[in-house]
């Protein structure tokens, strides 16, 4: 463990706020709190680095992202295993983690020489009309402890290429991670010196706190954006106060999953997504599958089948090789998950298997994930629990399966297996899923940062990562340059002096 710490020069860390480790309950050190007074201050530390970093040209600024992907990967193993200890996913996990901020790195590099506008052709004579988009400003980022540290590269690397500066409230149960984090930032601003670049200092900050000092950076009114991660409580806490200062918010809240299993999917192949979905990251991540929705024709095989593969899961220290399920956060993770059990229970549900604590001789709090089959999507289905419980129910025709699905409050990920091409093409149209993810014989989880990733409805409706969702980072600006030697108007009015 310290040598982890140690890795980033965090082996002795004093503070008022101890930091404990999910895979043994031990404390792994203890962290000073920033207070809101804080947080002003580095608002405007970070305003004043927005200010130079804007006029640094983008591919430079990408040649700086670049540095910061290849200082990632040097430490890849390192900062792979202190996620490890200080959320508790398994190491292929954390590593996998650490593996998307090098790939967003790489994603924001290229991007940085296509931040495109367009042109448009105006109607008047002489004239000339193009869009353009400048960076916007500082960027609030807020963050999860569940991926603690790959959220932050997705908000980072493109608002860095963008040309803003970035001051990030990490979840006050993973802080160590983002200090690990912020010291690779602080390597890779050397080396970006060493080459004769100007960084202005502040461009990127780590928050210590608590809920105060995320209340006083979504407040504030020179931070141009809101990046929040978390729950849909926290979401709508984060949009009402960015809202009333009308300021931007980029929200990607809860997620309640699901997958329908068609007569004609590939059984094999789907009990091995829905292992890999429901109880990867213990079932602590915004893409887990929490919902099951399986043709009644199939429902015995299929059913068979992942009972007795949940039952074969390797679950205990999430630094062992051999381990597919870690532990849950801390304690208030597992009763949430015993009282959402027990509610599903009242509700009509049957536990088939799993639910309870397991003893694996190194505290924390593991649990055998649960399979509850249930005889309508009731109040407990339809709400996200964080941990390891796949609600199971059945259908019969397809269209009756996917309003199942996309009846309830959250639309992040959404998946169906099939064989049958016009079944995958219906799941995939308009009167199919209403989630922002919609994936064909894949599961819900494992998204690549090509694609923007996000949800619809009580998920936020943001988008982060690949695709065009650089444009949050930036503010567009349409420009009409008159060469001409007349001032003729817009829509042939005359306005004779």
């Amino acid at each position: 463990m310290q040598d982890v710490l140690k890795a980033f020069g965090l082996e002795n860390t004093s503070g008022n706020w101890p930091v404990y480790s999910p895979v043994d309950g031990s404390q792994i050190g203890a962290v000073a709190m920033h207070t809101s007074n804080d947080v002003l201050a580095m608002v405007e530390s970070a305003k004043r680095a927005f200010v130079a970093w804007r006029e640094v040209p983008a591919p430079v600024r990408g040649e700086f992202v670049r540095l910061l992907g290849e200082e990632l990967r040097l430490c890849k193993s390192d900062l792979g295993r202190l996620v490890t200890l200080e959320c508790g996913k398994i190491l292929q996990e954390g590593l996998g983690e650490v593996q998307e901020m090098i790939d967003i790195c790489d994603f924001a590099v290229g991007l940085s020489r296509q931040l495109y506008g367009m042109t448009m052709p105006s109607e008047r004579a002489g004239h000339h009309m193009r869009e353009v988009w400048h960076p916007l400003g500082v960027v609030g980022v807020i963050t999860a402890f569940n991926f603690p540290v790959a959220v932050w590269a997705w908000n980072a690397a493109l608002a860095l290429v963008c040309g803003d500066s970035v001051v990030w409230k990490p979840s006050e149960k993973t802080p160590l991670t983002a200090l690990a984090c912020s010291k690779i930032f602080e390597r890779t601003v050397v080396k970006f010196r060493a080459k004769g670049h100007v960084v202005p200092d502040g461009l990127m900050q780590v928050i210590v706190g608590g809920r105060d000092a995320g209340e006083a950076l979504c407040a504030h009114h020179d931070v141009a954006l809101v990046s929040a991660t978390g729950s849909t409580r926290m979401g709508k806490a984060v949009a009402t106060t960015v809202a009333a200062r009308l300021g931007r918010s980029l929200l990607e809240l809860g997620g309640n999953n699901a997958m329908i299993v068609t007569p004609q999917a590939d059984i094999e192949m789907a009990v091995r997504a829905i292992l890999f979905g429901a109880v990867g990251t213990a079932g602590q991540r915004c893409t887990s599958l929490r919902r099951l929705i399986v043709h009644k024709n199939v429902a015995e095989k299929l059913m068979g089948s992942l009972v007795k593969a949940y039952e074969a899961i390797r679950i205990g220290n999430p630094f062992d090789a051999s381990t597919l399920v870690g532990p849950l956060i801390d304690k208030a993770a597992f009763e949430a998950m015993q009282k959402a059990l027990a509610d599903a229970v009242k509700q009509g549900g049957c536990v088939l298997t799993g639910g309870g604590r397991v003893d694996v001789g190194a505290g924390g709090y593991y649990v055998r994930p649960a399979i509850v089959e249930m005889s309508a999507q009731t109040e407990v289905v339809s709400t996200e629990t964080f941990a390891p419980i796949l609600y199971v129910l059945t259908y019969e025709r397809l269209h009756e399966a996917i309003a199942l699905q996309n009846d309830v409050p959250q639309g992040l990920s959404s998946c169906i297996f099939t064989t049958d091409m016009r079944e995958a093409e219906q799941f995939t149209s308009i009167t199919g899923s209403d989630c922002g993810i919609a994936n064909v014989n894949i599961g819900p989880s494992g998204a690549e940062i090509g694609g923007a990733f996000g949800g619809e409805k009580e998920t936020g409706g943001g988008r982060e990562s690949g695709s065009d969702s650089w444009k949050a980072y930036m503010r567009r600006q349409t420009q009409t340059v008159n060469y001409s030697n007349a001032l003729p108007l817009a829509q042939g009015i005359v306005f004779e002096v």
